[in-house]
This record gives structure tokens, sequence and C-alpha cells, in this order.
């Protein structure tokens, strides 16, 4: 929420809380140069706590990540925590790191919070990737954890990123809760980044964590024929993932230099991302340097982690030398199919994906009678909603959503390090039940998934986004969507026909309103903080949109279903064409292309 004091009040505001010398400079030289329009945009608007908990860039002002702004999170959650988990204090928090800039800084501050309030600290002390924050959460019995990341974001920023006692992601209404208490918990109680170093209160039991996530990797692997010939290119995207892969791929036979390769100019952890314009695996380019390394060591396989190792890419070189870099839903799909087919006891198995994925996997489940469900978007749903599903006598061996997320028994948020193990494990299946040692490992990941759209049906994305610089273009496009249609009267009027197609279901969770329920109301949660509207044209062709909450992006996500895969993705294509002239218009509202 907004501010109504003057610009000069919130600035001696911030004088008066933020005691690190570095960013006070910043506020002090802004006021020096009277840069009222900097002050604004740091000062006015307070940093959202949200299911993703915090994400902005690295700046002084209490809407950028900070120590202030940090501290000050810490200590609304702590007594947010204390006030709602039995024995909260006792339990103690699991607080973990990555490699970003002031990643370290935040991680000791947060654990000098939680010290103040008589927290027991599982202070995770060397530099982890995510999974391991909500692993050892699980292991520990704790009641919170926090991991200190931006994920896949630009090297400028960092995150704050929050699980609740079950081990997953906050939901509704924790969320609410902790932004409530932080308010109350403004002035800093302490400040005293030594602290972790000297408290009675604080163990280290990353090793020990560590171990407990081995087995349930080794679990998820055990019995695979690895071959020992195959070899692939790993790289963490300058992120923490390499020694974690390393110690994952030897669970399956894997040796490095042997079988496991590593660009080497982002194998090791560098929080400006020198070698990508943004460390994220799914961005066009950014395993053009892994490619480039395999042709020259002759391997066709590549494997990549996010920058927090909790998301997973690929990519196979076929016979004719060009490079298939599989999507997010082609990977979900192949891990589903292989789970399936390899799980022995189908009786009470569920899968689940997120809104925007793709519908084969509910094709999938209908015809092959396991229990499927779609959430929304974001793993703090999947992992919720696992854990329910595992109460009620479902066993979930998976989950995924497009953005390259997958998550696997014994695990309830995502994790690339596990899913990089499963793909590999999933290739040793392929050679040996579908394509054989003769195809190439592109020609044996092409008749798997022939295999299964002909069984499922025929169904292509196109997804993507544009960037949205400011939050009142993202709003005003989803509004001008609800009232594009001048021959319906109310106060939503979303249009009939998309090109010459016509809408045959809509689903606003936004506003609340879903065409296919008797009273209108959907079905899964609405959130009037976030902008998502689904549609469905000629009952071929769903459309979902979203404001991104971690990004200045509006997603787009197109799925066609027809007769081949070249007719399903020439139906995306020219859906997302008649999407961008009517809905979008980037020359008229300001949306930039990627």
């Amino acid at each position: 929420m907004a501010s109504q004091k003057s610009i000069n009040e919130l600035a001696e505001d911030w004088l008066s809380l933020d005691q690190n010398p570095d960013t006070r400079k910043e506020i002090e030289d802004l006021i020096a140069g009277s840069n009222v329009a900097e002050l604004e945009r740091r000062l006015r608007k307070r940093i959202q706590f949200g299911t993703a908990g915090l994400r902005a860039k690295l700046q002084a002002g209490f809407s950028r990540m900070n120590d202030l702004t940090v501290l000050q999170a810490s200590q609304g959650l702590a007594v947010y925590v204390a006030h709602t988990v039995p024995d909260a204090l006792e339990r103690g928090i699991v607080i973990g790191h990555d490699h970003r800039h002031h990643s370290c800084d935040f991680a000791r501050l947060t654990a000098c919070a939680f010290i103040t309030k008589g927290f027991k600290v599982h202070y995770f002390d060397r530099l982890v990737h995510t999974p391991l924050v909500p692993f050892g959460v699980q292991t520990l019995g704790a009641a919170c954890g926090v991991m200190i990341t931006a994920s896949h974001n630009p090297g400028p920023d960092n995150g704050y990123k929050v699980y609740w006692s079950n081990g997953c992601q906050i939901i509704p209404p924790h969320d609410i809760g902790i932004a409530a208490s932080i308010e109350q918990n403004l002035a800093p109680w302490v400040w005293d980044k030594d602290l972790v170093n000297i408290s009675p209160l604080v163990n280290r039991p990353l090793e020990c964590v560590a171990d407990q996530y081995y087995k349930v990797l080794g679990n998820l692997v055990e019995g695979t024929p690895f071959n020992p010939a195959m070899r692939f290119m790993y790289t963490p995207m300058h992120g923490v993932g390499l020694p974690y892969a390393i110690r994952a791929a030897a669970l399956i036979g894997a040796k490095p230099h042997v079988n496991m390769f590593t660009v080497a100019e982002q194998a090791n952890p560098d929080p400006d991302f020198p070698t990508v314009q943004f460390p994220n695996p799914e961005e066009h380019g950014a395993l053009d340097l892994a490619m480039k390394t395999s042709d020259g060591l002759g391997i066709s396989l590549v494997l990549a982690s996010d920058p927090d190792a909790d998301r997973f890419s690929a990519a196979v070189k076929g016979a004719d030398g060009k490079w298939m870099q599989l999507t997010g839903n082609e990977l979900g799909i192949l891990f589903a199919y292989f789970i399936f087919q390899t799980e022995l006891d189908k009786s009470r198995i569920a899968m689940l994906n997120s809104t925007a994925s793709s519908q084969i996997l509910r094709s999938f489940a209908d015809i092959e009678g396991f229990y499927y469900e779609e959430t929304l978007t974001g793993f703090k749903w999947l992992g919720n909603r696992a854990l329910e599903l595992e109460k009620q006598g479902y066993k979930v061996p998976f989950a995924f959503e497009e953005a390259i997320g997958y998550m696997f028994h014994g695990l309830h948020d995502k994790d690339g390090i596990g899913a990089m193990l499963m793909f590999i494990k999933l290739l040793c299946w392929i050679e040996e039940t579908i394509s054989g040692s003769s195809m190439t490992r592109a020609q044996g990941i092409i008749l798997c998934l022939e295999e299964i759209y002909s069984k499922y049906g025929y169904f292509e994305d196109k997804n993507s986004y544009y960037v949205s610089l400011d939050p009142a273009v993202t709003a005003s496009v989803f509004q001008s969507i609800r009232t594009m249609n001048p021959s319906v009267t109310g106060e939503y009027r979303y249009p009939e026909t998309v090109g010459n197609r016509n809408v045959t279901y809509w689903r606003d969770l936004t506003v609340g309103y879903d065409s296919s329920t008797p009273d209108h109301v959907p079905l899964l949660p609405v959130s009037k903080g976030s902008e998502m509207i689904t549609c469905i044209l000629d009952n071929s062709v769903r459309v979902t949109i979203r404001g991104s909450g971690t990004e200045p992006k509006l997603k787009v996500y197109v799925e066609a279903k027809s007769t081949s895969r070249e007719k399903s993705k020439q139906l995306a294509e020219e859906v997302w064409d008649d999407l961008d002239r009517e809905w979008f218009k980037p020359r008229e509202t300001g949306l930039l292309r990627p």
C-alpha cells in the first residue's frame, strides 16, 4: 500500500531505521541530488509480501531488497510463526541461501531476527540449492523455512522465499497474515549479522539433511540400468547446482569427466551471470554455450538447471546435427508417461499439473484411469495439494508445470537436481524399452513422444510472454479483455470470438467467473491480487494469460489439439497471432515483445 506521507517524511523514516551505511548513503545521495522521482520509486510503496515471499532489485528503499526490508520481513514472519505453529520456537526455522549478491548477509539477518525471538535456527552455512530448504523443513520437522534466492531472475535482483511447516511454499491465508505481521514489526529489534556465529540456538545440520535428501533421490533411481557409454553436458548456469548435480549423478553411476561434463565458463557460482542475458534455461539462447561446448566434445545431450537448481531443462542433438530443446510440457509428459509405465501399483496414483500447463496430462489420466487435478500456477499449490491427496491415501509420484518445474515422490517442491537424475533414468528406460541402442537419443525421445501423442492426443503449445514494465499496463490489458464485447451488457463483457474461432469457455480467476459451473463460480481459488484468465476456442485451443508474480511479464500460454503435431502447432501459432493483434496490441498498449 502506498504511503500518504510526503517524500521527505518517507526518506526520514528510512534513515531512522536503516543501519546499513551503504544503503543509507544511497538515499542520502538521492536527497542531496533532489531526485524526487527515484525517491518515489524506492520509498513510496513497500515491497509486497506474497505467496512467493519477496523478490526485487537490490537497492535501498522500502520497495527493494536490502538489509532493512529483509530484517522487517523476518521479524514479521517470526512473530506470525510463533503465534501460529505449535511448538514453533523449539521446532525452529531452516535457513539457506544461494550465491547472489548479499544472499549470505540476508540469511544472517534472518537468523538474527529468529534468534532474538527465541527460535532454534537450523542454519545451512554453505551455498545450497533451493530444494534443500523445504526438504530440510520436512526432514527436521521445522516450523518454517527461508531460502534467500531470486531463482532465475537477473543478477541485480534477490529474493526471500518462505516455506511453511509442511515443507511447501506458503499459500493463503498465511501470506496475508505474514504481511500484516511485518507491518506491525517494522522497527528493528536487533541488527547483528554475527549473532548466528555465537548463539547457542543455532545448529548446522546441512550434512545430515543432504544425506537424507540423497537417500530419497537414490530411492527414485534404484535399479536403473545406466549405460556406461552415456555422456552428457551439464550447466548450472552460473549457479549453485554443480556439487549437488555431481553427487546426484553418482547415484546412478555417472562419473565426472567420463559421463558427466560441465560448461567450464558456467560451472562456478557467479552472481553477475556473465555469459547469459537471463540465467533461465528456458530463455532463447541460454543453452547456446552448453551446446557449443558439447559440439566440441562430440556430446549430444545437454542438461541444465537454473541458478538455484530447482528448475530443469534438456536438449538433444539429432543425427542431422541440429539441437532440439525440449519444452517444459514435453518434459512433463515424458516424465509422467515413464513414471506411470514403471509404477508397480497403479491403483491409487494421482498426478497434478498447473492450469497453465499442458492438458495432455488430463487426457492421459482420463484414458488410463488415474486421478488427475490441475491447480493454480506455482508449486505452492501443487505441493500443498499433493500433501492433501497423500493424506487421502493417494500416491503422488509426479507433478509439473510448463515453466520447467518438476516434483517427484518424496519431495513437495520442484527440484532441478532430482529432475536431472530422473531424466537420465528416463533416457535409459527409452533405450531399453522403446528405441534400442541403434537410434540416436533424439530419435528415441521423438519416438516416445509420438507413442504418447498417438495414445492421448496431439497437443502442441506456443508459450511466451510480453515484457510489461508498468503493472498498470498489465491491469489495463486485462480490463480491456473483460470489456471488449459491446454487444453484451453487464460489468464483464468478454469477447465471443478470437480471430475466426468461437470462444466456448471463459474462466477469470481474478474476478471469480467460470462459464461452465452452474453458479459461475470457479472451482479453483480466486485472487483479486493477481491477473489470470483462461478461455477455450472451438473446443480445440486453450488460452491462459496471467501476470507474473515475480517478473515484469505478462505470460501467454496457447495450447492446441488436432490430428497431428504439425496441425496442432500451426493452430497454436495462428491463435497466438490473433491474440497479439486483437488483445495485446503491443504498439498501442506499451507491451514489449521479448
